[in-house]
């Protein structure tokens, strides 16, 4: 295990030096390892991550883990070996690569290319767990509660976290090639619980990026997010029930993208093309969209949750159109997928950690602005909900199906903002909803950096955006008919 200090943050100093393993032999245990195959790699990972949250002004928990480990991933043609440990040291090397042979079998193929090398940098090399103390952060938390209690009297009960992360990851490939990334992360949440008239009811907002922690824990940051969770919770104390059945929905912009990125971004995953369990497999080139939508994923955006100097497979991150003006242009792949697929990888092999192999998934995934003022497209609705804020919700990766319950939504009444309503749920198909996309906006936003998604039992963190957006017959599942 690594001391409490950071070490330099490089290759050497982070996994070789001590491990008393030099990068050239380790090179040599890895090329032995993946001799014959068509893939593979060595993905080594140092992390320290933070945690603390306040409970009614006490802090009810507080967690720091730090720990190196590495994974050996041996593929060949369709199969993969895979073996990982906590710690770095030859013997547990060595014990890797005798594993990741039997993945091999009777397969003669030759290595791939490795990925092409960056100097990019997306991201300072800083780490947020050591930002500030702990007594500090503490600090911040109990002013956080101070703050939303006195800002009404109806708050009854403050939950308020912090969240960083560092990880250095370093990915050594049989021909010698290695790529490495520092990569710092930071989240803060509030949440608010408040009564009125006997009526119970919660708003929340979170904020974060792969940044320190600075720009969210100044005084003005964490009042503008205890003030957006006051007047959440103050809204859903006034809704009312929300009606059921097929209507027009005005999604707003920014955090809305997560419906884009459930109902449609998983679908345009490499993997479930390649295998034809997706909505949109064999699709590319046809219209799988109204016009005016552009969906892409893009994970260069400076500084965003979702972004990555490179991926977990060490290839630089891109900005990858995936529909074009309502066109299917391509998906998201990771180097195995694309290999099989006869294509190219576009930076999206992501893995949760060094325990994991690296799959093809989303970074920022982002419908692109229109042409259109949101306040044009509100008007132009009679009847129907104005959707800003999303919980949680499910998809069907294969029939495209979804549902995702509104958090905070208003009835829309001759071009106007109505009551705000309550028990929500947008219920619908992917592929078809993208067809129904009658009005885009001018006005795309990203989310504020709170993402996490999860896949085959991993958890990454994402960016999700979009511009206001009209779509004509979503049913929405309420409780008043």
């Amino acid at each position: 295990m690594p001391d409490a200090r950071t070490p330099a943050a490089t290759p050497e100093a982070l996994f070789f030096a001590p491990a008393g393993l030099a990068p050239e032999a380790a090179r040599r245990i890895v090329a032995d390892a993946l001799a014959g195959c068509d893939d593979g790699e060595l993905f080594l990972e140092a992390r320290r991550a933070e945690g603390l949250a306040l409970d009614d002004g006490v802090v009810k928990t507080a967690s720091y883990e730090q720990g190196i480990g590495f994974g050996l991933r041996a593929v060949a043609g369709e199969a993969t070996g895979y073996a990982h440990a906590e710690g770095f040291d030859e013997t547990l090397l060595k014990r890797a690569a005798h594993t990741v042979k039997a993945a091999r079998g009777g397969h003669a193929g030759s290595l791939a290319l490795p990925p092409p090398g960056t100097n990019r940098h997306l991201y300072g090399e800083l780490n947020p767990v050591e930002d500030l103390d702990f007594s500090a952060k503490v600090g911040i938390l109990k002013e956080i509660d101070a703050y939303a209690r006195a800002k009404d009297p109806a708050v009854r009960q403050v939950m308020a976290s912090l969240a960083a992360s560092w990880q250095a990851v370093a990915v050594l490939r049989a021909d010698g090639s290695l790529a490495f990334d520092v990569r710092p992360l930071v989240r803060v949440n509030v949440s608010v619980m408040m009564e009125r008239g006997g009526r119970r009811e919660t708003g929340s907002f979170g904020c974060g990026g792969r940044e320190a922690y600075d720009r969210f824990v100044t005084p003005d940051a964490w009042k503008k997010a205890v003030d957006e969770a006051v007047r959440q919770a103050e809204v859903n104390l006034v809704s009312v029930d929300a009606p059921a059945g097929e209507t027009t929905v005005v999604l707003g912009p920014g955090w809305p993208g997560i419906l884009l990125h459930e109902a449609i971004g998983h679908g345009l995953e490499g993997d479930f093309n390649r295998k034809g369990t997706s909505a949109f497999a064999g699709r590319v080139g046809q219209r799988v969209a109204a016009k005016g939508v552009t969906v892409v994923d893009d994970g260069t955006i400076q500084d965003r949750r979702g972004s990555l100097t490179i991926d977990d497979e060490g290839t630089p991150s891109q900005r990858t159109v995936l529909i074009e003006d309502g066109i299917l242009k391509g998906y998201m792949q990771d180097r195995m997928n694309a290999r099989l697929m006869g294509t190219a990888s576009t930076g999206n092999g992501r893995r949760e950690s060094h325990a994991y192999a690296p799959m093809p998934r989303m970074t920022n995934t982002v419908m692109a602005a229109g042409d259109q003022d949101p306040g044009e497209i509100l008007a132009s609705v009679k009847s129907g909900l104005y959707a800003v804020n999303f919980g949680g919700g499910q998809v069907d990766i294969t029939s495209g199906k979804f549902v995702f319950s509104a958090s905070e939504a208003y009835l829309i009444e001759n071009g106007r903002l109505g009551a705000p309503v309550k028990g929500a749920m947008l219920i619908g198909h992917g592929p078809d909803v993208l067809t129904r996309v009658a009005m885009v906006g001018n006005d795309l936003a990203l989310d504020h950096g709170v993402g996490t998604c999860g896949k085959d039992g991993q958890g990454v963190p994402v960016g999700v955006g979009q511009p206001t957006l009209r779509i004509d017959g979503i049913t929405v599942g309420g409780t008043r008919v």
